[in-house]
This record gives structure tokens, C-alpha cells and sequence, in this order.
């Protein structure tokens, strides 16, 4: 089972100009090799059987015969190949010579393509020798004994994938081919080029194609000229690019002397289903009212499928120095939400619960950030510490030293007190540690915070990630509950990075030192007694499993609408070397368990500001009934092997 990726290659061959009986051999080699390796589709480059700058020589009958030849030679050793190659080659029709490129699969030619939009400016002059494919009628063309047909408006279905074609120039223009292809049901664009080089130009074909496969939300694969070209006035470097819906999948190196083949799978299944959820690419594509060819490829036996393409491990935290700019996005973002919160409420106090854990340090620094901008007092930040009966020094002092350390307003509100009364209250033995012992000093720690900001003309600041409103690890009516959740679409493995980035930026020495102290804290409610010596006992991600698999699962489960079986051969692909796979499966369906059975604390949350694409908000981003079934999704969880 391929799981909807379909394997694609970009190829590269080493050519001689207006000799394709040498270029055919170059091609057929790589074609072999793809087949090889379980390639479904390779893209070769522009005019790749005759190589691209034969100049004047196109108008040559020789050339266009050998030409055929070659398509010939190439359709006979790929006979029983399962594999489609698209290769480019001038053709005769209909009294002129178009730019094509032919689409084979097992000795057959399933149509061709010309080019659309011919370059005629400085070092391009191909109207010289070309005519437009949009310039002359669709019909049929006599080719290697078989009659074929031309046509701009062409896409190819296999039992896989959508596919259509243009031709280098066609990227290029306002409106490119693709566009109209896509939006008529191409999955994958494929590119046939010869673009040269020039400085800057590659930067800008990068960020072309990005943007195409990201509009068109489409596999893009292209594949451009490269040593053996002319180099009489231009130089063609070999770019090689396979992009998905505007992610770099792939890229080959430049300026090789030698044949290249780029390989990656593309997600025709993730593609399609983010089309699905765009209703302004469904309102496009009703736009379209030309009818559009569909040529049915032939059916072949299923391959042998392995994933060779990488897969980010934690895809909510970007690498490098992408992620100094996402913890400052996200951090303005929650900051500005929270002061419209102050300012709209005229509230003179916010009130956040301060436990010396990653969330509620989070919060905290919102709080202090959104003030300051404000040109606010800090001592209107009331942070209130609520030792516990498994509070531990560690984190209390920590908490305790930040909060000074910020120079905002200290309480220190025990609720040991309080519970053991509670606790005699509802008849419950205190040494029953079970989950009516754990819910009474969430909920307790909540009504301590809510009497509070009552007190105080405030409004409680939230400290919930999104990690835990996936999980419902959070006690209904306890630390479930604010009036605004700031840290509500924060995964957690993004809260400790937030807090770590904050750290590495502070000036202060002390608080730098405080908050990385914090970040390697394990991640705990404390909410059970610590051992002998003092130490955390309850550890969340010894009871729920690892919050970077969870995030990972949550993220394709929010972003894409990904199945179970899906998710777990990603996560054997990015996990593979840490978590075995009897361990992704059983937290695989914890999480599927927990985020169906957890819907009804989600339905009823408080305000809090979307910081990224995956969000749990009632009112936006996710409506799920509560009592909704999770059979299906257990079921295919219990079948993984």
C-alpha cells in the first residue's frame, strides 16, 4: 500500500547537440535505473532527444527524422517497463514544428504535449524555429507508426495520480498551463526545461516554482538541461526541483558534469485532501469551461513501495534560523491578543497561576511582554503560586525566582488546606490518590485564581497548550477553564522552544538561568506526592507517552486528515531510530483513544489567540460532536503491523 505517495523522478542525462541516437542511450539508462527503484513517472529535460540548442539545425529533416528514431528506440527498450517517461523532442504537424513532449508507457505514445508560450527575447529566439501549441488545432499526428494525439489541454490518469504537462516558458507566463491543469484535476505538474543560467535567476526560478505548486496546491516536478548543452553563448546548469504544495521535496546539484536523477515521493493523498478543505480552489475550477483530455494510462501491477523522502519529526518546530523568527511571530501574536484582552476589559489585573512548569512560564512572559507594550505597571500582573501535595522545591523555587525576578505581584495561596477540608467534605480518603484526589486541587487552584482576579478587577490568563486540549490532560473546570487561554494553539513541543527563546534573548543573567532550568524541568501537574527525596514522582509522558509523538500525530491528524495507517508510516519514517514500532503504535492509539473521548472539554473553550495552521478552537478551526465515534480509528490502529 502506497498510502497515496506516488514516486517520481527528475533526470538529468548528458547530452550531445543534434545527435539523439547518443542522447537516447543516456535517457534509456536513466529510465532503466528509475524503473529499478520503483519510479512510477521521470520527467526528462526539454527537447532532451535532440538536445535543446540545435539552433537552425530544427529545420533539418534529418534531425527531426533521427528524433523519431530515437522515440522509437527509446518506446521498444521500455516495451516492458511499467514505468511512464516523458522525454521532449520536435515534431511535425500539420505544416509546422511544435515543442512536445511525448508521454510513453510500454511502447506506446499516450500523447503529446507542445509547449504554449515560446520565448523570442534576447538569448531565446524559438518562434525562429516553433509555433505556439495554442496556435494550431488539437488533432492527431502519425508518429512512430502510431497516430497521436496533440493537444495543450491534456492530462494523464493513472490509478495513482492526475498528471499534467508544460513545457519550460509556460511556468513563466501570468498565467501558466499548470494553473488551468490543476484546477481540471492535475495532482502533479511535470516540467520539461531548458532554463540557463544567469546570476540571481536561479533564486527566482526557486521561488517561482514554490509558489506555483503552493497556488495550484500540486506536485510540481522539473526538470532542465544540462552538460553537453551548447555553451557557444549560454550555460545550462542541471536544475533538477521537485516541490509539493510549495515545500522543497528534492533538488539536484548544478553545474554536474554528469547524468543526475532526483527521486522523491510525492503525497497525492495530502494534496488532495487539502484541496478538498480550499473552497477557493473548488470556486476556480468551476471557472474553467473548456473540456480537457483525459488519457488513461495503462494499469500496471502493484510495485513494491518503500518512503524514501524525509519527514520532519516535529513539524510544528522549524530548524535553523527559521525558528528565531517563529518564536518571535508567535510570541507577537500572542501578546497582541492578550493586550486587546486588557485593553477591551479595562481590566487593572491579569491573575496567572505560576507552578514553575513550561505553560504557566509561557503565559507569564506574555503577560510581562503584553504589559510593557502597553506601557504598564508589572506589579498588575498577579502571579500566584498554590503549593500542592506534590509540589516539589524545585519547581516551587523556581517559580518563586521568576516571578521576582520579573518584578510582577507575588501571592502564595497554599491549597493543601483547603483540599484536606474538601476531602473530609465529600467523605474521600486522602491517601486514595486517584483522580478525584488530582481533579480537587485542580479545580481548587482554579477557584483560588478566578476569587482572585474577582478581587483584584482582573481576568485569569490561561496556561493550557494545545498539546493537552488534544489529550484532554486537563481537569474539566480546573485548569481547563480562564478567560483567556494564550498558550491555547501552542503545541508543547513549541512551548519549550518559546520558553528556551525568550531565555537566550533575556539580558538578565539570572533569568536566563531560571527559565533553562525550567525548560529541562520534567514535564509534570504534581498533583501526586514526590519521593523520599523530593523528587517529581508523576511525569506526564510516562503516562500519556511522548508529547513529540503526540504533536506529531496531532499535526496530521489537525493539518492533513490523515488515518491512522497513514500517520504510523510517517512516524516510522521520522521516528524510526528512537521509538520502536510497537511503541508508535501504542501511543498512536492513545491518541487517537483520548482525542475522540476528550471532545467535550474542547467544546467549550475560552478565547485564546491561533497562533499557526493546527488549531482546537470550538468557534473556528475544529467542530467535532462530542459523542462522535472512534471505532473506525481504533479498529485500523489495532490492525497496524
Amino acid at each position: 500500500m502506497n498510502h497515496g505517495f506516488v514516486k517520481v523522478a527528475s533526470a538529468i542525462p548528458s547530452v550531445k547537440v543534434a545527435d539523439p541516437q547518443y542522447n537516447v542511450q543516456q535517457i534509456e539508462s536513466l529510465v532503466i535505473q528509475a524503473e529499478g527503484k520503483g519510479i512510477e513517472i521521470i520527467c526528462l529535460p526539454e527537447l532532451s532527444l535532440t538536445a535543446y540548442s540545435c539552433g537552425d539545425l530544427f529545420g533539418q529533416q534529418l534531425l527531426l527524422d533521427e528524433a523519431e528514431m530515437a522515440l522509437i528506440n527509446l518506446m521498444n527498450t521500455t516495451r516492458s517497463l511499467n514505468i511512464i517517461s516523458i522525454v521532449g523532442l520536435p515534431v511535425a504537424y500539420r505544416g509546422c514544428l511544435l515543442n512536445c513532449a511525448a508521454v510513453i508507457q510500454r511502447g506506446k505514445i499516450l500523447g503529446l504535449v507542445p509547449k504554449t508560450f515560446l520565448p523570442n527575447y534576447r538569448e531565446f529566439y524559438e518562434k525562429r524555429w516553433f509555433q505556439s501549441g495554442a496556435d494550431v488545432p488539437e488533432g492527431t499526428v502519425l508518429i512512430c507508426g502510431q497516430q497521436v494525439t496533440v493537444s495543450t489541454n491534456m492530462l494523464f490518469s493513472t490509478p495513482s495520480c492526475v498528471f499534467g504537462v508544460e513545457i519550460c516558458e509556460d511556468l513563466w507566463a501570468p498565467v501558466p498551463p499548470s494553473s488551468k491543469l490543476a484546477l481540471q484535476g492535475a495532482d502533479i505538474i511535470f516540467n520539461l526545461s531548458a532554463d540557463n543560467d544567469l546570476v540571481g535567476k536561479y533564486t527566482y526560478l526557486q521561488n517561482l516554482l514554490s509558489q506555483q505548486s503552493a497556488r495550484c496546491i500540486c506536485g510540481y516536478v522539473y526538470s532542465g538541461c544540462g552538460f553537453g548543452e551548447s555553451t557557444q553563448d549560454l550555460v545550462f546548469s542541471g536544475k533538477g526541483l521537485i516541490y509539493e504544495n510549495g515545500i522543497l521535496l528534492a533538488e539536484a546539484k548544478r553545474h554536474q558534469f554528469t547524468e543526475q536523477m532526483l527521486e522523491t515521493e510525492i503525497d497525492v493523498d495530502r494534496l488532495r485532501g487539502q484541496r478538498r478543505l480550499n473552497t477557493t480552489f473548488a470556486s476556480c475550477a468551476s471557472q474553467i469551461r473548456r473540456q480537457v483530455n483525459i488519457v488513461e494510462t495503462e494499469r500496471v501491477p502493484a510495485r513494491p513501495f518503500s518512503l524514501t523522502r524525509v519527514i520532519d519529526a516535529h513539524p510544528f518546530v522549524p530548524t535553523g534560523a527559521r525558528l528565531d523568527e517563529r518564536c518571535q511571530e508567535i510570541f507577537d501574536i500572542q501578546t497582541e491578543g492578550l493586550a486587546k484582552r486588557i485593553k477591551h476589559t479595562n481590566a487593572e489585573t491579569v491573575v496567572v497561576g505560576i507552578s514553575g512548569g513550561l505553560d504557566s512560564t509561557l503565559a507569564l512572559l506574555v503577560c510581562v511582554s503584553a504589559f510593557d507594550r502597553l506601557g504598564l505597571n508589572r506589579r498588575g500582573i498577579v502571579g500566584i503560586t498554590m503549593p500542592g501535595f506534590g509540589t516539589t522545591d524545585r519547581t516551587y523555587t523556581n517559580a518563586v525566582n521568576l516571578m521576582k525576578l520579573l518584578g510582577i505581584t507575588i501571592r502564595e495561596i497554599s491549597i493543601k488546606e483547603a483540599c484536606i477540608q474538601h476531602f473530609n467534605d465529600i467523605d474521600h480518603d486522602i491517601e486514595k490518590h486517584d483522580t478525584t484526589y488530582e481533579n480537587s486541587q485542580a479545580r481548587e487552584r482554579t477557584q483560588i485564581l478566578m476569587d482572585a482576579a474577582n478581587q483584584m478587577n482582573g481576568f485569569v490568563v490561561g496556561t493550557g497548550d494545545l498539546s493537552e486540549l488534544a489529550l484532554g490532560w486537563a481537569t474539566y473546570n480546573g485548569d481547563h477553564m480562564s478567560m483567556y487561554g494564550v498558550n491555547a494553539s501552542v503545541p508543547k513541543t513549541l512551548v519549550k522552544h518559546l520558553v528556551a527563546w525568550v531565555a537566550e534573548h533575556t539580558k538578565d543573567e539570572s533569568t536566563r538561568q531560571t527559565l533553562l532550568d525550567i525548560v529541562e524541568t520534567p514535564i509534570s501537574p504534581e498533583l501526586i506526592p514526590a519521593d523520599e527525596q523530593g523528587n517529581i514522582t508523576q511525569k506526564t509522558e510516562d503516562l500519556v507517552g511522548p508529547y513529540e509523538l503526540h504533536d506529531f500525530f496531532l499535526y496530521y491528524v489537525l493539518r492533513w486528515g490523515f488515518r491512522p495507517a497513514k500517520i504510523y508510516l510517517l512516524a516510522r519514517q521520522a521516528f524510526g531510530q528512537k521509538y520502536d514500532d510497537s511503541t508508535i503504535r501504542k501511543w498512536l492509539k492513545t491518541f487517537c483513544r483520548r482525542f475522540f473521548a476528550q471532545q467535550f472539554k474542547r467544546s467549550c473553550l475560552p478565547d485564546g489567540p491561533k497562533v499557526g495552521s493546527c488549531s482546537l478552537s470550538p468557534r473556528g478551526d475544529w467542530r467535532m460532536p462530542s459523542d462522535a465515534s472512534s471505532d473506525a480509528w481504533l479498529k485500523e490502529c489495532d490492525e497496524l503491523g
